[in-house]
């Protein structure tokens, strides 16, 4: 079974190695291993604050607060991709119960989709993390110059659906696809950056947006 998750980060605070993952129950989890016994544990992400909160009981003697915070800061940024088993050198990180978190991902997966693929190739620097800044000033260029969004803010359109134009064209255009994505699979293109650091994604690009709708002009 292949895991959606990113990369594995290893750990100053604690002998351990951690990764972001996607959560069956949705939204993103950060897994810690302790590398110098079997111990374990995951933390959840909080969507408002980016906090880690615990998923279920565990030891803090074993996962200090610090080596959470760590973890948390190490893998802000870095892309999804579906992995396989998962080995750190000569260490192989054990299987995970089904019950616990990790699954296939149930919904829309669409980071094994060419838009996905194509937005981390242009936007994430040389560490291999997702640069927001530099996504969003090119959305809002784009639709800066976009004529139909020009005629949706002229129409005073809903700010999703201003957004949701915009992300869709910009992510076909990128990857080299005719067809636009679905509203459910931009939806789920827009969730699945969320998760990779926790901020919004489209933070920049969705102010621009509300900008544009407030002034009520077409540019």
């Amino acid at each position: 079974m292949n895991i959606i998750r990113t990369t594995a980060v290893e750990l100053m605070a604690i002998p351990a190695i951690a990764y972001k993952q996607k959560l069956s129950a949705g939204g993103a989890g950060i897994k810690i291993f302790r590398i110098d016994q079997d111990a374990s544990t995951v933390f959840t992400i909080d969507k408002r604050t980016g906090e880690g909160i615990p998923y279920g009981k565990y030891d803090v003697e074993l996962f200090p607060d610090e080596a959470v915070q760590e973890a948390l800061e190490l893998t802000a940024g870095l892309p999804y991709t579906s992995r396989g088993k998962l080995k750190i050198t000569n260490f192989d990180v054990p299987e995970d119960n089904e019950d616990v978190v990790e699954t296939e991902v149930e919904k829309v997966d669409m980071v094994g989709s060419k838009e996905y693929q194509a937005l981390l190739e242009r936007y994430a620097n040389e560490k291999g993390k997702l640069n927001y800044s530099l996504m969003n000033k090119d959305f809002i260029q784009f639709a800066s110059k976009n004529k139909t969004i020009s005629n949706m803010v002229a129409n005073k359109a809903a700010v999703e659906e201003v957004l949701l134009y915009v992300i869709k064209n910009r992510a076909s255009y990128l990857s080299g696809e005719k067809e636009n994505l679905s509203d459910n699979e931009t939806v789920a293109l827009i969730e699945t950056l969320d998760e990779i650091d926790p901020r919004s994604a489209f933070k920049e690009l969705t102010l621009y947006i509300k900008r544009l709708l407030a002034k009520g002009i077409s540019r």
